[in-house]
């Protein structure tokens, strides 16, 4: 076990690198001059340009910027925001915690619907049950989570009026008016993973069904409870448990949208900010953030196969 997790810790280093030096020249390729973005109205003055590139390694070499700014990030130093002129640390430390706030709520939603409902399918297999489940998994994974948010606004917070219809109240300040303005965007960023989770746990659970060890299991007179859950399930959870992480990482990373529907200001309301003022440092240090993150759950999902199957303990 400590070699296989040794293992998978020694590739994070590469990996952060790769990403790290695919973000820096990715965004090179966007289209304007951030210097002509910070002089505002002395965009025109030749020797005002020339300052703010000197000063923000703009005249430089890419390699010796890439190398400039890296060094910078092995310090703890992401950069300054070029638009506000606040480190980039500071910001994601503002930003980070509404993004996971929002992100684990809904990867909650996602896991207490998807993978009951998935249990259920695969143990009512071709019955009414599996068919609905189906249905509803389908229904999930093809509705746009722009409209399903704009939706969910115009009938709950406007015709109801049970919950705010946008915002952000952190948890420190309002607990429960936190959980009322994140609520209906979780649901909504749920929504389509726990399509993913049910789907993935039906087929893990029809394949564990058919195994040698659960018909032992019944033929000891075990009760069906404890055949699915302790028998069938156990073994179906780690396909699951895999996906479960990379689709995690996909929330903290994709609530875009769902973020700018509701105006949350999370990390996906700032990148998109940041893209559009040509930011660099901000775009930068957000994506490689994001990056960091969703290696770490993927270490988490390696670890999460050791709890569940004991037979890889020793590997």
């Amino acid at each position: 076990m400590r070699g296989h997790l040794g293992t998978r810790i020694a590739q994070i280093i590469p990996t952060l690198i790769l990403v790290s030096v695919l973000v820096f020249c990715l965004q090179q390729l966007m289209p304007g001059d951030p210097a002509l973005v910070m002089a505002g109205e002395e965009r025109g003055d030749p020797q005002v340009l020339a300052q703010i590139r000197a000063e923000l390694w703009l005249d430089r070499s890419l390699p010796v910027q890439y190398l400039h700014w890296i060094g910078n990030v092995l310090q703890g130093n992401l950069g300054y925001s070029w638009r506000i002129r606040q480190p980039v640390a500071q910001l994601v430390a503002e930003k980070l915690p509404v993004t996971l706030q929002l992100g684990a709520m809904a990867f909650v939603i996602a896991v207490l619907i998807g993978v009951p409902t998935g249990i259920i399918a695969a143990v009512q297999r071709n019955k009414f049950w599996d068919y609905l489940a189906n249905a509803i998994g389908l229904a999930g994974l093809s509705t746009p989570t722009f409209w399903l948010g704009i939706m969910l606004i115009l009938l709950i917070s406007v015709d109801l009026g049970w919950l705010p219809p946008s915002g952000y109240v952190p948890l420190t300040e309002d607990w429960r008016q936190s959980l009322a303005t994140t609520i209906m965007p979780a649901f909504v960023l749920g929504n389509a993973i726990a399509a993913i989770l049910m789907r993935h746990t039906r087929s893990a659970m029809l394949t564990s069904l058919d195994q040698d060890y659960v018909r032992t299991a019944r033929a000891k007179g075990l009760r069906e409870f404890v055949v699915v859950i302790r028998h069938a399930l156990r073994n179906a959870l780690i396909p699951v448990v895999t996906l479960g992480a990379l689709e995690l990482g996909t929330l903290f990373s994709g609530a875009v949208l769902t973020e700018q529907v509701f105006s949350i200001p999370g990390f996906g309301k700032m990148i998109v900010d940041a893209v559009f003022n040509r930011d660099y440092p901000v775009v930068q240090g957000v994506v490689l953030v994001t990056a960091f993150l969703y290696v770490m759950l993927n270490l988490l999902a390696d670890v999460l196969y050791v709890v569940i199957n004991p037979r890889l303990r020793g590997a």
